[in-house]
């Protein structure tokens, strides 16, 4: 058996803090990494509902290095930080945070992450219409990265929560070159952008616990030539995914994703290149397992 890492007074401490949490795989895909490279580091997870405190805490104890954010955290954790890079303070979410020194520095990786996902899986985003689902903060670094980097000829937002959804379109219209649209997400706005649309974006946590085998569009919705992106990464393949495949539309799995904000987020608490192929495999063998 290989000896466990001796954990001292020494110890530079990560966690991911959200609410569900009990399904993430960062502790996993961190701590191989940080014993990939022999690194005095160690990365848990904790359910957190009282976001203030837990900035509190990171702030107060020296070797509280980085935080990573997740659902449905990503937007208020901006209150409590000290500063935050334009771009994300534009996009209005972070789900990075590292302590230096005396502050807490903000800022995101969903977004390049998502893009260099897509990317990778050949899809070419210009002139494309694009579909999203959700408006929360990877909803919105996504969406931002997307408007920001390609050139979308549209971009539709559904969601059942109208503030939270029209205020991500303002700062769209405001902040990019792209003017979205929102819409309530109902059958009949969902039926119609799907009509439209030739990329699709599931930004919510629909698909995964404890709604696993749900999805959002029914799949008599889905046209030819159609890429579905799901940012869900657990389970490995949703039935977002599993609906889409079966009528042979491209599919991006939420795994590819996670690894690309998981490497940027590794390099910004440690300062050293992430060992990727290690991250990946690790991740990839926990959801096959």
């Amino acid at each position: 058996m290989k000896p466990s890492r001796t954990i001292g007074c020494g110890t530079q401490f990560c966690t991911v803090i959200g609410n569900p949490i009990a399904h993430s795989l960062s502790p996993a895909i961190h701590n191989a990494a940080y014993e990939a490279l022999g690194l005095d580091f160690v990365y848990v997870a904790n359910r957190v509902e009282d976001v203030k405190s837990a900035l509190a805490g990171m702030r107060a104890l020296g070797n509280f290095r980085g935080m990573s954010i997740t659902i449905p955290h990503k937007i208020e954790a901006m209150q409590y930080v000290d500063e935050i890079r334009e771009v994300d303070r534009a996009i209005g979410s972070i789900n990075t945070v590292v302590h230096e020194g005396d502050r807490l520095i903000g800022l995101g990786t969903d977004g390049p992450g998502a893009l260099k996902a897509l990317i990778d899986a050949g899809v070419d985003l210009t002139g494309k219409q694009v579909l999203m689902l959700g408006a929360g903060g990877a909803a919105r670094a996504i969406a931002f990265t997307m408007a920001r980097e390609a050139t979308l000829s549209g971009l539709t937002l559904l969601d059942i929560n109208e503030p939270l959804m029209q205020g991500l379109r303002a700062d769209l219209t405001q902040g990019t070159p792209l003017a979205a649209t929102a819409a309530l997400l109902n059958a009949k706005s969902l039926a119609e952008a799907m009509a439209r649309a030739d990329v699709i974006v599931h930004c919510t946590s629909v698909g995964m616990h404890p709604k696993q085998g749900v999805s959002l569009i029914p799949a008599d919705l889905f046209r030819p030539g159609q890429v579905v992106f799901d940012i869900v990464y657990t389970p490995l393949e949703t039935r977002l995914l599993a609906d889409a495949r079966a009528r042979g539309l491209q599919t991006v799995s939420g795994v590819e994703m996670f690894v690309n904000q998981a490497v940027l987020q590794f390099e910004q608490f440690t300062g050293h290149a992430a060992p990727v192929a290690v991250m990946r495999q690790v991740v990839m063998e926990h959801l096959r397992s």
